[in-house]
């Protein structure tokens, strides 16, 4: 379970880096990577994203977790 965390981690990570650049620098690096230019989507981009996006929602109960833990 730790490896499936770490991973989505990674991925939102990845995705918080994609989305800082598309609002600095209009730059689209998935979509630079998988052959699209800035704005297009393929099937590759298309399941970079999906994977984000689930990584972030599987990433939830880790945080409300976190959030209930006692201050130490």
């Amino acid at each position: 379970m730790q490896y499936i965390k770490a991973l989505a981690l990674l991925l939102v990570i990845v995705g918080g880096i994609n989305w800082l650049l598309v609002g600095v620098m209009k730059f689209d690096l998935v979509a630079n990577l998988t052959g699209s230019t800035f704005g297009e989507t393929n099937a590759i981009s298309t399941v970079v994203y999906a994977l984000v996006g689930l990584s972030a929602l599987a990433l939830i109960p880790t945080l409300a977790a976190s959030l209930s833990e006692p201050a130490s």
